[in-house]
C-alpha cells in the first residue's frame, strides 16, 4: 500500500474492506478483524485493512506508533489462534497529525479461518460471527476454487522460482504440435495458467507448477524427493550398500529416476533353458518397476514432510509413499477403481509419457511380474496415511537351472522340505540369538514382570516392524496403555526408533 492509497482509505468511509480502530492494545478485536479479512465473505478477492489509529469518521487519533505495538500486531500470523495461518503485512505509516498502522490481510487460500474455533466474517461495515450456512458458503467456496492440493496456489513462490525454459522448450512441445505453438502470443503467465500452473488472481505458480518445475523444490515443499538405499540383507539393520536421493523438479526428476531403474535395478542375465538356447532372466522387470514408482510419484501426498522411500533388500524391493488409498479407491474396489489425488501432475506425467490414465498398469504389471518369476506384488493398504507395495526378488533363475539338471518332481519335494527345515531351524537360530540380544542389551533393575513384556515387544517389533501398540498389546496380554510406556521407555534407552510419523511409520530396534 501506498500513502496516496492510504489517504483515499482514510476519505472513504468504513466497509467490508476496512475497519478502523483508536485501540492499541485490544488484541481480541485485531484477531477477530484479520479472520474475518481473511475469509472475504463478499468474495471480493481484494485485501482488507485495518487502520489502527484512525476514529470511525476517518480522522487521525493522533498515535505515536512503537515497536511493541508493531510486534503485537505482527504476532497475530503466527501465535495459533488464527488458523489457517493467516497471509498478513504491518506497516507503518506517518502524517502530521499522526501515526497509522496498517495492518494489511489477503483473502484465505482454505476458509473458512477461524479466531479460536470461531469463523469472523464481515457484514457490510461490521464483523460477525458466520452462521452454518455462512460457513458452508465458504467452505464450498475452497472446494470449487482449489479441489486438489496441486491446483492450489503455492502463495510463497514467485513466476521467477520456475525454470521457465523447461517449461517452454521440454513441456509444451510435447503438450501442443508445432503450430499451436508457433501461433502462441499470450504472456508466460496465460500459458502456464492455462494448464492450471499459475494462478494470476494470486499472482504465483500453483503447487503443480512448483513441483513440475520448481527451481529450488525443497523450499517449498521439504518432503519432496525420492530416498533411495540398498541394504545387504533383508532388513533395515544391515550395511547399506548403496543409496541415492533424488531431488528437484518432475521434469528433471522423472528422467532420472527412469534412467535409474533401467540400469540398476531392472538388472537381467542369459540364464541356460537347454543346451542350445538361453533366456534372458530380469531380477525385477524394468517396465513394473518403473510403472509401480511413477505410481507412487503421481499420487503421493505432496503436503507430507515425508519422503518417497525406494528401498532394495536382499529378497525384495519396497517402495513406501506418503498419501494413502484417495477418494472413491478403498481396499475392496483397489485397484480395479481410479481417482487421482494430483490430478494437474498425473496428467502432466501422461503428457510426458510416463504414465497411462486408463487404469490398466496395476494388471500390467501383475502380469509382468509373475511371468518374470517375482510373484504377485503386495500392496498395503492398511496403513492410515501411507502406502507400500513390496516386489520379491525373482526365482525364476533358481527354477531354470533345476529344469535344466532334470531334477524330478519328487526330488524337487524332497529337496523343497529339506530347505524348509533348514530355514526353520535357521530362523529359530535367530530367533535365540535376538532373544538373547535384547535380554543382554535391557539394563539390570527392571522386574521380572516388567522385562518379559519389554522383551516380547521388541521381538514383535524386530518380527513385523508395522505392528501397532493395539496388536502388541493383544499378542502379549497387557492394556495397550501399558505398551505405549513399555515403547516410550524402550525409546528412551536407545533400544527401538521411530522411522517416520506416527501415523504411517513404524518402530526400528536400533542395533
Amino acid at each position: 500500500m501506498t500513502k496516496e492509497e492510504l489517504e483515499n482509505l482514510l476519505r472513504d468511509v468504513e466497509s467490508s474492506r476496512v475497519e478502523r480502530t483508536i485501540s492499541t492494545a485490544d488484541t481480541d478485536k485485531f484477531c477477530e478483524a484479520v479472520c474475518a479479512f481473511a475469509n472475504d465473505m463478499p468474495d471480493s478477492r481484494q485485501n482488507g485493512y485495518l487502520l489502527v489509529g484512525v476514529h470511525d469518521d476517518g480522522s487521525l487519533s493522533g498515535l505515536v506508533a512503537t515497536d511493541a505495538m508493531v510486534k503485537n500486531l505482527a504476532a497475530i500470523r503466527s501465535d495459533g489462534n488464527v488458523l489457517p495461518i493467516p497471509t498478513m503485512n504491518v506497516e507503518i505509516f506517518h502524517f502530521d497529525l499522526g501515526d497509522v498502522i496498517v495492518v494489511e490481510v489477503v483473502p484465505a487460500i482454505l476458509p473458512p479461518v477461524r479466531y479460536r474455533g470461531r469463523t469472523w466474517i464481515r457484514v457490510g461495515a461490521r464483523k460477525a460471527i458466520a452462521t452454518q450456512e455462512e460457513e458452508d458458503l465458504l467452505i464450498e467456496r475452497r472446494r470449487a476454487r482449489f479441489p486438489t492440493f496441486d491446483s492450489m496456489p503455492c502463495q510463497h513462490a514467485k513466476l521467477e522460482d520456475l525454470d521457465l525454459d523447461l517449461f517452454r522448450y521440454g513441456f509444451l512441445p510435447k503438450a501442443f504440435d508445432e503450430g499451436v505453438l508457433a501461433s502462441e502470443t499470450r504472456s508466460i503467465e496465460r500459458q502456464l495458467e492455462a494448464l492450471c500452473f499459475y494462478s494470476t488472481d494470486y499472482n504465483c505458480p500453483t503447487n503443480a507448477g512448483v513441483i513440475l518445475f520448481g527451481k529450488n523444490l525443497l523450499r517449498f515443499l521439504p518432503g519432496d524427493y525420492i530416498q533411495f538405499v540398498r541394504f545387504a540383507g533383508m532388513t533395515r539393520a544391515t550395511d547399506i550398500v548403496n543409496q541415492q536421493m533424488f531431488k528437484g523438479c518432475l521434469m528433471t526428476v522423472l528422467p532420472e529416476v527412469d534412467t535409474f531403474i533401467k540400469t540398476a535395478i531392472a538388472t537381467n542375465r542369459p540364464v541356460p533353458v537347454t543346451v542350445l538356447r538361453e533366456k534372458t532372466v530380469y531380477d525385477y522387470p524394468k517396465w513394473s518397476i518403473r510403472e509401480l514408482m511413477m505410481n507412487a510419484i503421481m499420487h503421493r501426498d505432496y503436503r507430507s514432510t515425508g519422503p518417497t522411500m525406494f528401498y532394495q533388500f536382499a529378497d525384495r524391493l519396497e517402495i513406501l509413499n506418503s498419501g494413502g488409498l484417495y477418494g472413491r479407491v478403498n481396499r475392496d474396489n483397489f485397484p480395479d477403481e481410479n481417482d487421482y489425488r494430483n490430478p494437474i501432475i498425473a496428467d502432466a506425467m501422461r503428457t510426458l509419457g510416463y504414465v497411462n490414465r486408463f487404469g490398466r498398469g496395476i494388471g500390467r504389471v501383475r502380469a509382468e511380474l509373475v511371468e518374470n518369476g517375482n510373484g504377485e506384488p503386495l500392496f498395503d493398504t492398511t496403513q492410515i496415511g501411507s502406502f507400500r507395495v513390496t516386489v520379491s526378488w525373482t526365482k525364476f533363475a533358481s527354477e531354470v537351472k533345476s529344469s535344466q539338471r532334470g531334477t524330478e518332481s519328487s526330488q524337487k519335494t524332497a529337496e523343497s522340505a529339506q530347505t524348509a527345515d533348514e530355514s526353520s531351524q535357521t530362523v529359530a537360530e535367530s530367533t535365540q540369538k535376538i532373544e538373547r540380544w535384547i535380554a543382554n542389551a535391557l539394563p539390570t533393575g527392571i522386574r521380572s514382570d516388567a522385562r518379559a513384556n519389554m522383551v516380547e515387544v521388541m521381538k514383535l517389533i524386530h518380527a513385523n516392524s508395522t505392528e501397532t501398540a493395539e496388536s502388541m498389546a493383544a499378542k502379549i496380554g497387557i492394556s495397550m496403555r501399558g505398551v505405549q510406556k513399555i515403547l516410550a521407555a524402550l525409546q528412551k534407552l536407545g533400544l527401538i526408533e521411530r522411522i517416520g510419523p506416527d501415523f504411517g511409520g513404524h518402530w526400528e530396534v536400533v542395533k
